[in-house]
């Protein structure tokens, strides 16, 4: 045990070196059965049961807006090719001055990371500040049900 002493050769006591490793343990196993028991109720919340409403309709969120930038500088809303510039009227004239609606930002591969920075850009100062990037993963080809990409022109 550490701290007590023992007779050996000349001198009367000395320190056993040996660490009690069982305090240690106690300690470690009472922390992790408390974040066991701790996480799922942060993760989830509290279980409720909640009424049932029979007037009630679920509500349909609105469907992202899509726009487009093909590697050529191209920019895109839906399938209709826009100027940079006009990007923020034809937003408005499509969905209205709402600020809540979500703009998924489409950018080739191959475009220019300044191209998308300056579409990003000119949909904030327009007023349209949700902006999603759309990737794919590793893969994956992507979701082209949800937003045909534009034809290209030769």
């Amino acid at each position: 045990m550490a701290g007590q002493l023992r007779p050996e050769g000349n001198s009367l006591y000395r320190p056993l070196a040996e660490i009690n490793v069982t305090p240690l343990v106690d300690v470690m196993l009472v922390l992790l059965i408390v974040f066991m028991i701790t996480a799922p109720l942060l993760a989830t919340g509290m279980r409720v049961d909640l009424p049932q409403a029979k007037a009630a309709t679920p509500v349909d969120p609105k469907p992202p807006v899509i726009v487009t930038v093909r590697k050529d500088g191209a920019t895109y809303l839906g399938s209709e090719e826009l100027s940079r510039s006009s990007l923020g009227d034809a937003m408005r004239a499509k969905i209205g001055a709402d600020p809540a609606t979500l703009i998924h930002l489409r950018g080739d591969r191959e475009a220019s990371y300044g191209e998308i920075i300056a579409v990003m850009d000119e949909l904030a100062r327009s007023g349209f500040p949700k902006i999603a990037l759309i990737t794919t993963s590793k893969g994956r080809a992507p979701d082209q049900a949800a937003a045909p990409a534009p034809a290209a022109t030769p």
